[in-house]
């Protein structure tokens, strides 16, 4: 089993030094779904949702939260994002909801995999807070790591194409 890179020999919490390690490509594919009633999915699609366009406010917030995450996650760097891309597929059937894919790209020494799960969080956060007053039992549902290529570890494909 692999170490844990955020703590020191003594085991306090630190923040992985990235200096020596080389520029390159990365990027991340990150995946969530908020699920809701299909009378709720109705008016979000309709465009009837007393507080907006929720998947507008749902994609800037999941944009705005990526660029923020160092500021969240306290072990994160500070990075310099090149893309930040938020979809949004409506889900029918059993599984009413919305499902969210947010792909994060940058050239630097450390990944986007926080940066893309931060912002599938917040974007499903937003889409909550967007809807609650019609649909209280909503629930944010499986948000994953899809993918991410770059660094030393080279692709991994964790959940689909």
């Amino acid at each position: 089993m692999p170490e844990l890179t955020h703590l020191d020999a003594t085991g306090r919490a630190r923040m992985v030094d990235v200096t020596g390690k080389p520029d390159t490509e990365r990027e991340a594919i990150a995946k969530g779904e908020v699920l809701m009633r299909p009378e709720t999915l109705a008016l979000i699609r309709q465009g009837q949702v007393a507080k907006g366009d929720v998947l507008a406010v749902a994609q800037v917030a999941g944009i705005m939260a990526a660029k923020r995450t160092s500021e969240l996650i306290p072990m994160c760097h500070p990075l310099v994002l090149t893309s930040v891309g938020l979809s949004f597929e409506f889900m029918e059937g059993e599984a009413s909801g919305i499902r969210i894919t947010a792909t994060v790209k940058t050239t630097g020494k450390t990944g986007v995999e926080m940066e893309a799960l931060t912002a599938v969080a917040v974007a499903a956060l937003t889409i909550y807070d967007m809807c609650k007053a019609v649909d209280r039992g909503m629930r944010l549902s499986n948000i994953r790591l899809g993918r991410k290529s770059g660094g030393k570890s080279g692709t991994i494909v964790l959940d689909g194409p």
